[in-house]
């Protein structure tokens, strides 16, 4: 192993080190029911609004359609939200090689040598309703993670949940009221509606942005090159989208037991 890859190695080490701190303090954000975060100074109307208290619930901004420009309007409104960084690259080397690693590399050739960069995939949910899925890219490991959860506080969505399985007559909100579709360059997926026990039936690194969604229960179909992990997810990603964007009638919500967002009985 060369002593890049042993940097960077190191590098991964104490990114995912930090990541596990962050979890633990947000936990004890929720204990201490801090309302504010320390040293944040708003910089839009709505940042000033919630921390003044006027803006309490997340539903307010995503149903309007609001842009939500600073990550602590997130923080604030949703504090047990918990992070996940994604496996989509995969370490060199001759022994190491073909390990799966949460930094994709990439490397530019230049008269003055190789200047890498690291790319990486960040998701946060509260296993509840809500998700959001955020990419960055930087020279260096810490900033590249630091703006992709960045991007996933920022790209927050709220997404439907039921029991549209004819297999399972429960009235829980344990999988998807209906089949839906995302496409992201030559990969397709669709996600099926399984009924109770069935498991998240899908690709790992999709199943733990499901998983932080708050759906239990679901079965996929792929299509096209899926070796492109980050494709992959963001196809996963529109398939959510979809979930809230397509219109239903009053009459099949009872039927699907539908549940936008938050359900308040767990």
């Amino acid at each position: 192993m060369s002593e890049e890859e042993k940097e960077t190695k190191e590098q991964e080490e104490e990114v995912v080190k930090e990541v596990k701190d962050e979890d633990e303090r947000a936990k004890e954000v929720v204990a201490k029911k801090q309302v504010n975060i320390d040293g944040w100074v708003p910089k839009t109307n709505i940042g000033r609004k919630v921390q003044d208290g006027k803006i309490t619930d997340i539903n307010e901004l995503l149903d309007k359609g609001i842009n939500i420009l600073e990550p602590e309007i997130i923080e604030t409104l949703l504090p047990e939200m918990k992070t996940e960084l994604l496996l989509i690259g995969q370490s060199k080397g001759k022994f190491g090689g073909g390990q799966r690693r949460i930094f994709r590399q990439t490397q530019k050739k230049t008269k003055e040598g190789n200047k890498p960069k690291f790319a990486t995939i960040a998701v946060i949910g509260n296993k509840n309703g809500f998700v959001g899925v955020g990419y960055g890219k930087s020279r260096e490991t810490v900033p590249a993670r630091e703006k992709a959860l960045r991007n996933a506080k920022l790209n927050l969505i709220k997404i439907s949940r039921g029991c549209g399985s004819w297999q399972c007559t429960c009235k829980d909100a344990h999988s998807i009221p209906f089949a839906v579709k995302g496409k992201c360059g030559s990969v397709q997926l669709k996600l099926m509606p399984a009924p109770k026990g069935t498991g998240l039936c899908i690709e790992p690194e999709c199943a733990k942005i499901l998983e932080l969604a708050g759906i239990k229960d679901i079965w996929s179909k792929t299509k096209g090159k899926t070796k492109s992990k980050a494709k992959l997810i963001m196809a996963c990603e529109k398939a959510l989208l979809s979930l809230i964007h397509t219109k239903k009638q009053e009459e099949h919500n009872k039927t699907l037991n539908l549940v936008e967002g938050k359900d308040k009985g767990e």
